[in-house]
């Protein structure tokens, strides 16, 4: 492939490698199909209610950070959990609730993009009446990327 190159000295014609054609290229490019992972129910050790977890990606050797579609039943909710290297949540459907410890329970929404700190403890899931989906990215640190703690009571759910 030839291009134009300019520099101080005038402009010519130099020879380029095809390069955009060869397997490193290829290599470059990963695409997850969406279908392609199954579909798991939250484990009830971690998810009060029903909770449908979708893998989008999970952490590799080249990755650390890994994420998962998570849709909630009304009324499901995790248990209190942390994350090593934070969590960032994005809303993508219903009207959903998040708690960090010691704060005020907070309604999330669609578009509603959430993050918590590393290490903070907190709980996210639906609203008592209406469903919430959102997608959760976190990073790995030593094996883990969440530490699951105790469930969120009935009585800390309704605020």
């Amino acid at each position: 492939m030839r291009a134009w190159h300019c520099c101080a000295s005038g402009a010519h014609w130099i020879e380029r490698p095809r390069t955009h054609k060869s397997a490193k290229w290829r290599k470059m490019v990963e695409i997850t199909r969406n279908g392609s992972q199954a579909s798991r129910k939250g484990p009830a050790e971690w998810f009060t209610g029903n909770v449908r977890i979708d893998p989008l990606f999970v952490a590799n050797e080249a990755r650390r950070a890994e994420a998962s579609t998570v849709t909630f039943e009304p009324g499901a909710r995790t248990a209190w959990h942390t994350h090593p290297l934070g969590q960032t949540l994005v809303v993508t459907a219903g009207l959903g609730l998040v708690q960090r410890e010691g704060g005020p329970i907070e309604k999330i929404r669609p578009g509603d993009v959430v993050w918590f700190e590393p290490g903070e403890k907190h709980w996210h899931g639906a609203s008592p009446s209406t469903g919430m989906t959102h997608i959760a990215i976190q990073e790995k640190l030593d094996g883990k990327v969440v530490d699951w703690l105790e469930h969120v009571t009935d009585e800390q759910y309704g605020g």
